[in-house]
């Protein structure tokens, strides 16, 4: 089977709109965590997100969206985007040109696209109102593709000429590391060369306050107090919007181009809890088995691993069994580096796996484990694992990153040096 790399990276995130940038407020563990205007009447529990900075794309109509001039998606597909479908944009043009990739590249039959996204729910609201409120004949044509669950996909096949293998993936919090999965099983196999993959969500009203009916989010105003995995202050997690994208290829393609790859993709995993719609496994044996396949599938043992990314979304019971999960799979007082950067960027919920993932790659190729942001009395289950506070410059050469989702999907991506 041919190996994977991975030759670019594109963010609109909450803590950073570029690589740079993102690197940046890892190294200095800055959050891109703040008060949320549409939470502020008293009747909102919930004050916080994690905004993207940069862009306005609260408007219904995409003609009034402010966005960073140097993206130039054009009219015609302004009109069919959803927000985070214009976050998506952004990153993949970022990608793309950070990994050299020309339009006969990206067009070949041997290039495909994979993402994931649970589509607009603030579009999907405004249309339907529209329709029962004034009938078809009023309703915007564009209102299915700009909202829809698969709207990613029908808008950047189209836009990119993709002529290879194209899906979508929701799988809640573990959509996006499902996507990257199934995409470098594209390419192992021997079926396609390159694999885009893009994920995003708008982040809005919509898309985040139904999770404060399942108490499930953090209802702090205070950033730095609000957001802590692994501590014991934890109370919930905090959404965010954006968009991320990566690309993978083929070794093959990556000597035909004579590229620099950031990482070595070297193998994935997935298992599923089987327990709850809502709650992880409490013994994390899901998580468990989603690391150990990972771990050799890659040929490598858990002593090989030099740090984790976990998916620890500073919920209690989904810190827990995630800690349970690294003690089973890892031993106590494992070298393991540990940390959450949810703590930074907030929980990106179907984007958080690549973003997740992405951070890794940065960790594989400059050196640097970012460490847990307002983490200072930890969890007692936290005891024997090797918690990052801090960055650190170590320079990891194996990275784990896992992401879980309801209905007990969990994800775990394995990345290494080139």
């Amino acid at each position: 089977m041919t190996k994977v790399f991975v030759t670019g990276l594109g963010f609109i995130s909450s803590i950073g709109n570029s690589t740079a940038e993102v690197l940046d407020s890892l190294l200095h563990l800055r959050t891109g965590i703040e008060p949320y205007p549409p939470f502020s009447p008293e009747n909102i529990p919930i004050k916080l997100a994690g905004t993207i900075k940069g862009f306005d794309t609260a408007s219904m109509d995409s003609e009034d969206w402010t966005f960073p001039g140097i993206y130039r998606p054009g009219r015609n597909l302004l009109r069919n985007l959803s927000p985070h479908g214009l976050y998506c944009f952004c990153a993949m043009t970022q990608a793309i040109e950070n990994s050299g990739l020309t339009k006969e590249d990206i067009s070949g039959e041997r290039t495909g696209l994979y993402t994931a996204s649970v589509g607009s729910i603030s579009n999907q609201r405004y249309h339907l109102n529209r329709l029962r409120d004034l009938g078809p004949d009023k309703m915007s044509p564009k209102a299915v593709i700009c909202s829809a669950p698969g709207t990613l996909n029908f808008n950047f096949v189209a836009h990119l000429g993709i002529k290879g293998s194209s899906c979508g993936f929701i799988s809640a919090c573990a959509s996006s590391g499902h996507a990257l999965g199934f995409a470098w099983d594209e390419i192992v196999t021997g079926r396609q060369d390159i694999m885009l993959v893009v994920s995003g969500e708008d982040g809005d009203f919509e898309t985040i306050l139904p999770f404060a009916a399942m108490r499930a989010l953090a209802t702090g105003s205070d950033p730095k107090e609000a957001v802590c995995p692994f501590d014991k202050r934890r109370t919930g997690f905090v959404a965010a919007g954006g968009g991320v994208a990566m690309i993978l290829e083929s070794e093959a393609s990556v000597e035909r181009r004579g590229v620099r790859p950031l990482a070595q993709m070297l193998s994935w995993a997935q298992a599923s809890d089987g327990y709850s719609p809502v709650l992880p496994e409490p013994e994390g044996k899901g998580v468990a088995r989603s690391m150990i396949m990972a771990i050799e599938r890659a040929g490598l043992t858990p002593h090989d691993i030099d740090y984790l990314n976990a998916h620890a979304p500073s919920t209690v019971a989904g810190d827990l069994a995630e800690m349970k999960a690294i003690k089973t799979v890892f031993g106590t007082g494992a070298r393991l580096k540990v940390s959450s950067t949810k703590s930074l960027t907030g929980h990106g919920l179907s984007m958080s796996s690549i973003i997740e993932a992405a951070i890794s790659v940065l960790s594989v190729d400059t050196g640097y484990c970012p460490g847990t942001a307002h983490l200072r009395d930890p969890d007692p289950e936290a005891e024997g694992i090797n918690l990052l506070f801090g960055t650190e410059k170590s320079d990891p050469q194996y990275v784990l990153s896992n992401s879980s989702g309801f209905g007990g999907s969990n994800v775990s991506l394995l990345f290494g040096k080139p």
